[in-house]
């Protein structure tokens, strides 16, 4: 092969030089030798700054373990090694030149490290390769944005932003398996207003939506965040309240329906005010079905409404 002459050499360097990647080579002391225009250009440091001065003079946060490391088993090895935005979002944390276009304010960079090796096949050099992947991260995050988004609604009611049923009933499930394999109890609380039809009736069904997401607002607001929160459908709803007992389920139970009692709902020009009838399940032997467990705390609510509403009552089998 014939020994490159200057012209090979001066075109070599307006290729380095023009590329849209980042170019940089570094001794085994970690000085730069090439810093190439697009280097240069985000990071705002000229060549004169940057040729034969360490690294980490210039990035002082590569002076790290995560660094040295790559650097030193292409030393060591004589391999390339590879690393992409999905592991680390960027080497060289470069601000991006027209950060409007972008929700993110800094390039993502895919950086391959590479041997750069002596006429003897020594490595003397490593070369750090920039590739800025910032178009592909985000739309790759606006795309599992978009696909969290579709799995939240397929699984939240449109009206209160509680579980649907379907969802919280598939938690229920995974609940009661959970339940079978530890000693802990869980209890399950199911509600509705009273006479809500009498509210539709009376002040049309945009009243009785306002007061549907009144309700499930403090249901949320009484709840803790481990509490499984739905809506069953219409005006009822239900509760899965892991590592609770009885008394505890009542605690609960009773707090949610003296706030509900408390509280106004004003919509379209109207004040009204409603209760909810409750009834609890406590999850036990006896129980064999997730489908049990809802009939009894059914059952339990039935109890309450047909007691005068307005009331707790729990299973008792």
């Amino acid at each position: 092969m014939e020994t490159p002459n200057f012209q090979d050499l001066h075109w070599l360097l307006d290729i380095i030089q023009s590329t849209d990647i980042g170019i940089v080579v570094i001794d085994k002391n970690f000085n730069i030798e090439i810093f190439n225009r697009f280097m240069q250009v985000h990071s705002d440091i000229g060549p004169e700054d940057a040729i034969e001065t360490s690294i980490f003079d210039l990035f002082p946060y590569l002076e790290d373990d995560w660094f040295k490391r790559r650097v030193n088993t292409v030393f060591e090895l004589g391999i390339s090694v590879y690393t992409t935005w999905e592991q680390r979002d960027n080497v060289f944390d470069f601000p991006l030149k027209l950060p409007i276009h972008y929700e993110t304010q800094m390039m993502y960079q895919n950086t391959t490290f590479i041997p750069l090796r002596s006429a003897a096949d020594a490595v003397e050099k490593v070369g750090i390769v920039v590739y800025d992947v910032t178009d592909n991260a985000v739309n790759r995050g606006k795309l599992e944005s978009a696909k969290d988004e579709l799995l939240r609604l397929s699984r939240t009611d449109k009206l209160t932003t509680l579980w649907n049923r379907g969802y919280w009933e598939e938690r229920m499930i995974d609940e009661f398996k959970r339940n079978q394999r530890s000693a802990h109890q869980t209890a399950l609380v199911m509600f509705d207003i009273d006479h809500f039809k009498n509210i539709n009736d009376t002040y049309g069904h945009q009243v009785g939506d306002d007061a549907i997401r009144m309700v499930a607002k403090l249901f949320l607001e009484n709840s803790r965040d481990v509490d499984i929160c739905g809506r069953y459908g219409g005006e009822e709803f239900v509760v899965l309240l892991p590592e609770t007992d009885t008394e505890g389920a009542k605690i609960y139970s009773e707090r949610l329906r003296k706030t509900i009692e408390e509280t106004i709902v004003r919509s379209q020009g109207e004040s009204v005010n409603f209760t909810i009838s409750l009834g609890i399940a406590v999850l036990d032997e006896q129980t064999k079905l997730p489908t049990d467990w809802i009939v009894n705390a059914d059952k339990a609510l039935y109890k309450s409404k047909q007691s005068g509403r307005n009331q707790t009552h729990v299973f008792e089998g």
